[in-house]
């Protein structure tokens, strides 16, 4: 697979809550950054992380509205959308996926802004 097939695939294993299948893409020492947040690394802690996040979500939908493949360089401009109970919250991001020569993912950087996460869920849930 190309890095940016293999990229397609790794969210598509998100969209359907598949943490294995997702994990299965990624190295041992991938280091993911939600940035504005700390790097998280390590493949146990990114699946406990994405567990941790996805499971009071019912559905998961990313849209990728562009994307750029350089080298073994994905990047692309994505609308994250997760649904909770009381409705969706929505992310713009802008994600940076660096592919080892293994095809595994070894950098999943996203840019969002915090204020807007931390107001939307907010409004969902009333906190």
């Amino acid at each position: 697979m190309s890095p940016e097939e293999i990229v397609n695939a790794f969210i598509a294993a998100i969209e359907a809550k598949d943490i294995d299948t997702a994990m299965s893409m990624v190295s041992e020492t991938i280091s993911y950054e939600n940035v504005p947040m700390a790097p998280i690394s390590g493949r146990e802690n990114v699946a406990a992380t994405l567990d941790a996040f996805l499971t009071p979500v019912s559905n998961i939908d990313w849209q990728i509205l562009n994307q750029w493949a350089i080298g073994r360089t994905v990047i692309n401009e994505r609308l994250d959308r997760f649904q909770f109970d009381n409705g969706w919250l929505e992310m713009p991001v802008a994600g940076i996926f660096e592919i080892d020569d293994n095809d595994q993912i070894v950098l999943w950087r996203d840019y969002f802004d915090l204020n807007t996460y931390v107001r939307r869920m907010a409004e969902l849930t009333g906190e």
